[in-house]
């Protein structure tokens, strides 16, 4: 098996939950590309290959042998030349690398960013249509279209939490001590995840013995989360601050953030402050794997860590 992204956020649960499987004939060998072999690297049964997605000639013969491709590395930052030569050309060469070896299964991790700003109710795959807004949901949404073309499945999550979060928990610091107050009665329906199941889901996309149809595949929790609820729970673990009275309406909470400057925009704050939900059932009946006890749940997991990092990141 051949996995990107193996040292990234998503990619590090995935990786060890491949290596987790039951040992046999049906344990996948995994092949892991990537630019720097991590320090922590001879406890893992993984060979390593040093390559970089955005330099596509370097992964010819990275998938000879391999059964499946596990794609979950991206760019997202602001560089918009990168965003194309990583999460659209690199794509592209790995699938074409993918049909030369034979590749029986692919999976592609995508986002449900791709939809665009919203809001979003209980959307299912099909139904609205996708209109990125920035260069990185831009450019995953060209990648997927390679991945298609191999035949993929093609996991598109909403909000992923969990150890290694430094988007989403740290992006709903900043908002929640610029707009300090109920978001419009904490409402909006999010559709969330935890890192660690959705990691199980790639394992059994990836090495299950159902293969799952290709195809596109809304990846949440079944249940959406209020937004009140997750920052009551994070606010509950010291996560984030304590939870203020006041209750602000969507006009007030813009009119807010406004007025305090910082890195978060508009549509960064209705993207948790709005409902962004989408109906995700159908890849965990696919794969008979439980989606377990959901994200806030999870959360007491792994509220340490996001203490630590927000204690020494520095971030607002």
């Amino acid at each position: 098996m051949v996995l990107t992204g193996a040292t990234g956020f998503i990619g590090s649960h995935a990786l060890r939950a491949l290596c987790a499987l039951p040992a046999g004939p049906g344990r996948p060998r995994v092949r892991a590309l990537v630019r720097r072999v991590p320090e922590d690297a001879a406890g893992l049964p993984v060979e390593w290959v040093r390559g970089d997605l955005g330099d596509p000639a370097g992964l010819r013969g990275l998938c000879e042998g391999a059964r499946t491709v596990v794609h979950l590395a991206s760019y997202v930052g602001g560089d918009e030349r990168l965003c194309e030569a990583v999460n659209v050309d690199g794509t592209r060469a790995l699938m074409a690398e993918a049909a030369r070896a034979g590749v029986r299964r692919v999976v592609h991790l995508s986002t449900a960013a791709v939809y665009g700003a919203g809001p979003h109710r209980g959307v299912a795959v099909g139904e609205a249509p996708a209109e990125p807004v920035s260069a990185v949901s831009r450019s995953r949404l060209a990648g997927e279209a390679y991945a298609r073309e191999a035949g993929a499945v093609v996991l598109r999550p909403g909000m992923v939490l969990g150890e290694g979060d430094r988007w989403v928990v740290p992006g709903l610091r900043e908002l929640v001590e610029r707009v300090p107050a109920e978001w419009d009665g904490g409402g909006a329906l999010l559709s969330v995840v935890d890192a660690g199941d959705l990691a199980r889901l790639i394992a059994a996309v990836a090495a299950g013995p159902r293969p799952v149809p290709p195809g596109v595949y809304h990846v949440g929790h079944p249940e959406p989360v209020r937004i009140g609820d997750l920052l009551a729970e994070l606010s509950s673990h010291d996560v984030l601050p304590p939870r203020p009275a006041a209750d602000w309406p969507w006009p007030t909470c813009l009119e807010r953030l406004r007025a305090t400057p910082g890195r978060a925009s508009e549509r960064q704050l209705a993207l948790v402050a709005r409902d962004h939900w989408y109906l995700s059932a159908d890849i965990w009946r696919l794969t008979q794997e439980p989606p377990g006890p959901g994200p806030l749940t999870r959360l007491a997991g792994s509220a340490g860590w996001y203490r630590e990092h927000l204690d020494g990141s520095g971030a607002a």
